[in-house]
């Protein structure tokens, strides 16, 4: 199966990031382009997601992208690692409960490079540090192929979550790489890219 991987050094804005994906997707669905994973930084943006609401707005100056992804109220930083991707289930299996976990296994197995214990929670997607939120996880599926991704807070400013209300979550149950190892890891672009493409072969 042909897929695309791509590892951005610079900061790509949200909106370039998410046309480029939603373009890909499109040319995926007609089997006129390869699967992509997708790794890349974004420079300070607020979106939601179809579940959001404008009470977990705390900052009334900030301005929030509205996507088509699921869950609510997000940021992202420098700092935090997107992974995006544009995979086609049906090609591989179409359960999307397995692509879920198979993400959530992804995220706790690169966790443990910085002798991070993290664990999934049945009631709140997403992976956890005891009770606080490191990784969210937000998919969309369209024609069996499923895209957006999911991101892990590394040394990002976990100020900016005062201004919101995160996945619908209190704000102080937010943390990151930084703040919960002192442990250090070269190359995490590509040792995440080599950790996701294992478990995308359950998927």
């Amino acid at each position: 199966m042909t897929l695309q991987v791509k590892i951005s050094k610079k900061l790509v804005p949200y909106k370039r990031a998410f046309s480029s994906l939603k373009k890909r997707v499109e040319l995926v669905k007609k089997n006129k382009a390869k699967e992509l994973v997708w790794v890349l930084e974004h420079p300070l943006t607020f979106t939601s997601g179809i579940r959001f609401t404008e009470k977990e707005i705390l900052d009334k100056k900030i301005h929030v992208i509205k996507t088509n992804r699921g869950g609510k109220i997000t940021l992202h930083s420098p700092g935090q690692k997107i992974v995006y991707f544009a995979l086609n289930l049906n090609k591989r299996k179409k359960d999307i409960k397995n692509l879920v976990k198979q993400i959530e296994c992804c995220i706790i197995e690169f966790l443990k490079l910085y002798k991070i214990n993290s664990n999934a929670d049945k009631k709140n997607i997403g992976i956890w540090v005891k009770d606080k939120k490191i990784a969210a996880i937000g998919i969309r599926v369209s024609n069996w192929v499923a895209y957006h991704g999911f991101s892990i807070n590394i040394n990002n400013n976990l100020n900016y979550y005062k201004k919101i209300i995160p996945c619908g979550l209190d704000n102080t149950k937010v943390t990151s790489t930084r703040a919960e190892s002192k442990s250090r890891i070269l190359n995490a672009d590509s040792k995440l890219i080599e950790i996701f493409l294992k478990y995308l072969k359950n998927i």
